[in-house]
């Protein structure tokens, strides 16, 4: 499902992508217990934010302060970038939010878009 996100370019996003992934920020930020995963459109498909995290996981771009807050709000430990500004980056980000969402995941079940989906799915099980 990723592949149908932008490229990354030698580590880097494109805003398209940078916009993205705080959509998909902004949505699990509003998840709430016993809702489906969150989704966001691109280009007129519907994606689970996992696939965003996962697609800016080897981003090296460094992420917006105002963007840090969601991510650090799932942490269990407060949040000390290398950098002077606690700089943090977006693969860091997107490795912390795929973990977070994984778990609520986990928590609560997948979305029902999915499970719907798989009910029409053909099975490849083969009887012998």
């Amino acid at each position: 499902m990723t592949n149908l996100l932008p490229a990354l370019h030698e580590g880097h996003a494109s805003i398209i992508l940078h916009n993205l992934f705080r959509d998909a920020l902004e949505a699990y930020d509003d998840w709430g217990e016993g809702m489906p995963e969150p989704v966001v459109s691109f280009e007129g498909k519907v994606l689970p934010i996992r696939h965003v995290f996962d697609r800016m996981k080897p981003c090296t771009d460094i992420m917006p302060a105002n963007m840090i807050g969601i991510v650090t709000d799932g942490l269990t430990k407060p949040w000390s970038g290398d950098g002077p500004l606690d700089e943090m980056t977006f693969s860091t980000a997107a490795r912390v939010m795929s973990v977070l969402t994984k778990r609520q995941l986990r928590r609560y079940g997948r979305g029902s878009i999915e499970v719907f989906a798989e009910r029409f799915k053909p099975s490849l099980h083969v009887d012998v």
